[in-house]
């Protein structure tokens, strides 16, 4: 028959393996930047548009837009609260003007962010326009 202790040990390994099989995402700090995730830029939609833009950083810093009409490609660079991002060429979608115009203003002010802060589920770059973006958490 089994001590009191042994099955104490036990049951505590099994609560821990429970535990850690329920919650299978790494856990992060709420103040690390968000390498590998994928977040949505906190806005309205634009009138006649369904899409937000959303950006994806992938755990080196490779960067992948959605924007309200084209897309691409970048690479952050994180050291501390500084943030650099080197936008890479934008696929053009034969986008309307007004919406072109919009994703090549949006490429620039996260191209100005010098400086980054992450609330919760919320980051935002700052530099001369302040971009927020909600990380999406489902």
């Amino acid at each position: 028959m089994p001590s009191g202790i042994a099955f104490l040990e036990r049951a505590a390994v099994a609560l821990i393996l429970t535990v850690a099989a329920l919650n299978p995402a790494p856990a992060r700090a709420d103040d690390e930047f968000p390498f590998g995730l994928e977040m949505t830029l906190d806005v309205s939609r634009q009138p006649g548009s369904k899409r937000i833009p959303t950006l994806e950083i992938g755990d080196a810093g490779e960067a992948i837009l959605e924007l309200w009409c084209k897309a691409g490609k970048g690479q952050f660079s994180v050291a501390g609260n500084t943030v650099i991002f080197v936008p890479g060429p934008l696929e053009d979608r034969s986008c309307p003007p007004a919406r072109a115009q919009a994703d090549d203003e949006l490429v620039a002010a996260l191209s100005e962010a010098a400086t980054w802060k992450r609330q919760g589920d919320f980051v935002t770059f700052i530099g001369t326009k302040t971009l927020r973006y909600r990380i999406n958490t489902n």
